[in-house]
């Protein structure tokens, strides 16, 4: 459990109690109680934003060169200083707190503010890092002080009697430790951990005081929670006198929120042959349903010890003891880096909270940013610029990485998908695997899997014993923990057919259903699918369509807003381009160019509008779109020659990956409303991705029937023929037996066309089938039945 923060052992930390005595130590360290909550109170009044102070960076830096002369400086800021950070934060939790009528609230710290303010506050803050359960009651005393001091400032507005009770969070400690370098040794420290929650448990309510009565005269008792265990009343009734009376009144004892939430090292940080290595934390109180699974987080705690009994029944102990964490702050994350020693400091100085995610600075740079006329052009350079061109490919990324709007509002009608799927198509050596893994590191929610090593469970959901209640639960798969986030496939290709099945759901409705072990579940899975997958004969071969390349189901193809064909054709100009780029990325001092957004500014850029903007289709972006959709269902050209091949060059699902399209195309220029321009972009990049996948090798048309049911209408119209030509054959012919061989000759005398030999054979097998002719395949001869095909 976290410090208690109503434990008896703090209750003397008031006025008559260790706070008015000058030489009080907290028992077995070296923490001078008055001095610590002077010196943080100290800090929460004066501590100024470290936004406006470019000294406070140096002198970091002074810090880290073993500077010490330098941290007793105060912070001394030219012009007008600005109000007292925390102290305006306290004004704001006493005015919400009473608001909302919350009994408690909390206070985030950011625990380098402490750390670079002087040398006292470096000091209380090491003493913070090495006795949490101590300190972090005392922070919570010296908050609770402030805000009684605040509201008898504010006597109008904030009643004093009724003040939220406060807590303390610290968060962003110097040192970020590694989760499986875990051990004894921090045992009882805070500390902070990175990695992704693959697990969280329904709430589950914590004993804190227990209410005993007495079944004869209701006589009351109650007892506080002591190291984890309830002391039950043993003696008599002091009222009645009458024994083992007592009774736990379950509705009359005060409970506590409590989750457990398991850790785990991300995949990227997993060291090579190894397993990744997790942790189980346990939150309360407002922290319960603070992350999700599938969220990259900060997790700052105590590290805790909990001894493990042989048998339920027998109190001998084992000697093994099970660790877990006391979470005392979450904070959600998007790269994970177990390595970093320092954070920078500008960076945390606009941090508010938790719950508070941009600041005000960082919104108006991003704002600024997107009013910028060139944006479109700069976001495609700066999306994985060590990868040469493949330009409209990255728009597309771009696309889908901002996302379109999710119909799921007050206003919306339907429930429609508002995730872009992609899937990468060719060639080997074309930089596919590293635009997926660009990508993956790039988002904030996400699971990055290969296809070879990757199962149906594995993408969906598996069910396991949890270990503390032994019951059957759920742990989610790659596609649930990538919830409103991005899922990359590699090798997608090389996915069984069993474990492709899930993804038909998935893609287009967006839920996993599961029914196993006796669980009935429908999971969330608002995920953009981002695939790639490579020809099975090695090399994309044009004269064959997409299905046939790369050998993957139709209705599963068809689910993919964009296909991109990307292959390596020869070209003198272009290779010698290519070439120079790589082995330009090899010199000891390469030359290069900077993107116009660094990974982080992107990061924030992408996130910031998938959550804030939500643009509107204008009545041009719709017109556009409807007069779009037409030319590309008859296209220009095609007249009734092409109305009679039955070609369809665009289906519905294309009409709504337009809709999309527009929609990101719109968010990426930080706009409310969907522009004409937009929806002419989204038309181009359907074009030169998915209309080019669509393309028969045959004809040149461009045909969607290739994606959606694998054949061309020209495929199936050859087939008829051939189908149609061998019963008029057949039809004078029964009774007798023909070589396959003098078969095709005459049919190509009818057709006065060359028949593929395949195409003669498949004809042949639905005819068997069908009970006209008999084939034998060795023989390679047919023997004629009946010339009347059953119905």
């Amino acid at each position: 459990m976290p410090p208690q923060r109503d434990d008896p052992s703090v209750a003397p930390l008031d006025d008559d109690g260790l706070l008015g005595q000058e030489t009080a130590h907290i028992r077995g360290t070296d923490v001078h109680v008055p001095t610590a909550a002077a010196t943080f109170t100290s800090f929460l009044r004066s501590f100024q934003s470290l936004q406006i102070s470019q000294r406070v960076q140096e002198r970091a830096a002074r810090v880290e060169a073993d500077d010490d002369d330098s941290v007793g400086d105060e912070v001394d800021v030219d012009g007008d200083d600005p109000p007292p950070l925390y102290r305006t934060r306290l004004e704001s939790l006493l005015t919400r707190g009473v608001t909302q009528g919350s009994t408690t609230t909390s206070l985030d710290i950011d625990a380098m503010h402490l750390y670079y303010h002087n040398a006292a506050c470096q000091r209380l803050y090491h003493q913070i890092v090495a006795y949490p359960m101590e300190l972090v009651p005392l922070m919570d005393l010296c908050v609770q002080r402030e805000l009684e001091h605040l509201a008898n400032t504010l006597p109008d507005v904030v009643d004093p009697d009724t003040l939220p009770r406060a807590q303390v969070r610290p968060f962003n400690l110097k040192l970020v430790s590694n989760l499986r370098c875990l051990d004894p040794v921090a045992m009882d420290t805070l500390l902070s951990v990175k990695g992704m929650i693959v697990r969280s448990s329904p709430i589950i309510p914590d004993l804190k005081i227990a209410h005993f009565g007495c079944c004869v005269c209701g006589h009351v008792v109650q007892v506080a929670i002591d190291r984890g265990k309830i002391a039950e009343p043993t003696a008599r009734c002091p009222q009645c006198n009458t024994a083992a009376s007592y009774q736990l009144v379950h509705n009359r004892c005060v409970f506590a929120d409590k989750q457990l939430v398991r850790l785990q090292e991300t995949p990227d940080e997993v060291p090579a042959g190894q397993t990744p290595a997790s942790v189980t934390c346990f939150s309360f109180d407002d922290l319960v349903d603070a992350v999700q699974p599938g969220d990259k987080v900060e997790v700052t705690g105590v590290l805790r010890a909990q001894p493990l009994r042989v048998h339920p029944k027998i109190s001998k102990l084992k000697t093994v003891y099970k660790t877990y964490l006391d979470v005392i702050h979450f904070r959600t994350i998007a790269g994970i880096d177990n390595d970093q020693t320092k954070h920078d400091l500008a960076a945390t100085a606009g941090h508010q909270s938790n719950r508070s995610r941009w600041s005000d600075d960082r919104v108006r740079q991003l704002r600024t940013l997107a009013r910028d006329p060139l944006i479109y052009e700069k976001l495609t350079a700066s999306l994985a610029p060590s990868i040469w061109e493949l330009d409209n490919v990255k728009k597309g990324i771009l696309c889908m990485l901002f996302g379109g709007n999710h119909g799921t509002g007050a206003t919306s009608k339907l429930n429609k998908r508002g995730d872009v799927n992609i899937l990468l198509c060719g060639d080997p050596g074309t930089s596919k695997s590293q635009l997926l893994s660009y990508v993956h590191k790039l988002t904030t929610r996400g699971v990055y899997t290969s296809g070879k090593g990757s199962s149906a469970v594995g993408l969906t959901a598996s069910v396991v014993r949890d270990p503390e209640t032994r019951d059957l639960v759920l742990e989610s798969g790659a596609l649930v923990l990538s919830d409103q986030g991005i899922c990359c496939i590699d090798e997608f290709d090389k996915m069984t057919d069993t474990t492709r099945s899930v993804l038909h759901e998935a893609m287009e409705q967006q839920t996993v259903s599961i029914a196993k072990a006796g669980i009935l579940a429908t999971l969330h899975a608002r995920t953009s699918v981002l695939a790639s997958a490579n020809p099975t004969e090695s090399r994309y071969n044009p004269n064959r369509s997409v299905v046939d390349n790369i050998q993957l189901p139709p209705t599963l193809l068809s689910r993919f807003d964009l296909i991109y064909l990307i292959l390596d054709s020869p070209n003198m100009e272009q290779d010698r381009r290519l070439a120079q780029h790589l082995v330009g990325l090899y010199y000891e001092t390469p030359n290069v160019v900077q993107p116009p957004l660094d990974q982080a500014l992107l990061r924030d850029y992408i996130a910031y509008a998938r959550d804030n903007i939500h643009p509107e289709i204008s009545d041009e972006a719709a017109d556009e779109l409807v007069s779009s959709y037409l030319t590309m269902r008859n296209p220009p050209g095609g007249g009734a020659a092409a109305a009679g091949t039955r070609t369809i060059s665009a289906t519905p699902r294309q009409l709504e990956s337009l809709i999309r399209l527009s929609e990101g195309l719109a968010k990426m220029r930080y706009s409310s409303i969907v522009s004409r321009a937009d929806t002419l972009e989204a038309v181009r990049l359907m074009k030169v991705a998915t209309q080019a996948a669509a393309t028969d090798p045959r004809t040149g048309r461009i045909d969607m029937d290739m994606i959606t049911t694998g054949k061309s209408s020209a495929d199936r119209q050859l087939e008829e023929q051939i189908t149609l030509t061998l019963q008029e054959l057949f039809a004078e012919r029964r009774g007798t037996r023909m070589a396959v061989r003098d078969v095709t000759k005459q049919l190509a005398e009818i057709t006065n066309a060359t028949i593929p030999h395949d195409e003669v054979v498949k004809a042949l097998r639905q005819m068997e089938a069908d009970g006209v002719i008999q084939y034998q395949e060795r023989a390679q001869t047919i023997f004629v039945r009946t010339g009347i095909v059953r119905s």
